[in-house]
């Protein structure tokens, strides 16, 4: 297994040639070891060496080992590793039209809708045309579990938030989303969130259960809000170059591995998100809150001004993104309650 700290210097001779090494592929990404996305690019790694019969090798990079989110995605347009996570949180200042995932009361509170619809979505196609602008191929949207809150004080309705210090990622949508929940969002590196919370440099955060539990945060905040608005989804993609200039037979392979992976990393996080969620609570005093669905439509009513904001900055193509989404995931929906 090779998850290796050190070899930065490779990767800039990387970037600056844009040539990689011959059979090796290099995959950066945005979560920590024992991560849900370390989980799946250890099966990832797993699934190639075996169907390639070893003629390829895959390494795989934790957070922080190669720099912040922002970086390996200017990393992988670049050609210094060949796969990356790429959450739209960070990459939406890039590419608007992925802000769609952030995007606050979209999602069916049935995970199985919600993963139905992102393993086989139309809007793929709409999605592949903007990650190819910047020299990225979208080979899989994948969600990582429900967003939660953690704040230094009781959040039970937009009134709550009043004035909240919280971090979020930088998207414009999830900025604009929580200034209209009357937060004053903040956007630090994830590596910062445990200091600025310990420090009360920040009153928030947000962020998926396991992520909550592996950075420790609940061990410096006082609550632990269950909202279920927003779920946390991450985008798989390639450097565009590397993608296309694969073999045929090559390409193949990997599709076939990353479609494969769905329903492999779905089971998994909903098993990790629960068993981490367990662990807070054995682990630590925090109060835990769970949101009724009257104080949820009040946040959605609330929300529903970032969509505006979205389109605005996704234009047209946004707008059809937005619009494929919400008619599948409502047709989704109700083929369920049938």
């Amino acid at each position: 297994m090779l998850k290796k700290a050190g070899l930065i210097a490779i990767i800039a001779v990387a970037v600056t040639t844009g040539v990689a090494q011959a059979g090796t592929w290099r995959f950066a990404l945005e979560e920590i070891d024992g991560s849900i996305q370390d989980i799946y690019a250890e099966e990832f790694k797993r699934r190639i060496e075996e169907r390639s019969g070893g003629e390829v090798t895959v390494e795989i990079y934790p957070y922080g080992t190669l720099g912040t989110s922002s970086q390996l995605t200017e990393l992988i347009r670049e050609g210094g590793v060949q796969f990356a996570f790429a959450s739209p949180g960070h990459l939406a200042p890039t590419i608007p039209e992925v802000g769609v995932f952030s995007l606050h009361f979209l999602f069916s509170d049935d995970t199985r809708v919600n993963q139905r619809v992102l393993g086989n979505t139309r809007a793929t196609a709409l999605l592949q045309a903007a990650y190819s602008e910047q020299n990225l191929q979208l080979l899989s949207v994948i969600s990582e579990g429900w967003m939660a809150w953690t704040a230094n004080r009781s959040i039970e309705t937009p009134t709550d938030m009043q004035g909240l210090e919280i971090r979020t990622m930088p998207s414009p949508v999830l900025v604009e989303t929580y200034r209209a929940y009357g937060a004053d969002p903040a956007t630090l590196p994830y590596a910062q969130v445990y200091s600025g919370l310990e420090l009360e440099q920040i009153d928030a955060q947000v962020n998926p259960l396991f992520a909550i539990e592996e950075m420790g945060f609940h061990e410096v905040q006082d609550y632990l809000i269950l909202a279920r608005s927003a779920q946390f989804i991450t985008t798989l993609v390639a450097n565009d170059a590397f993608y296309e200039d694969l073999p045929e037979e090559r390409q193949a392979m990997l599709d076939e591995v990353t479609n494969g992976l769905r329903r492999y990393i779905f089971e998994q996080q909903a098993e990790i998100n629960r068993r981490r969620l367990e662990s807070i609570k054995q682990s630590s005093d925090i109060k835990l809150i769970r949101l009724s669905d009257e104080q949820r439509a009040m946040f959605r009513e609330r929300s529903l001004v970032a969509r505006d904001v979205y389109i605005e900055q996704a234009g047209e193509r946004g707008k059809q993104i937005l619009n494929v989404l919400d008619e599948e995931l409502r047709a989704a929906e109700a083929t369920r309650k049938r």
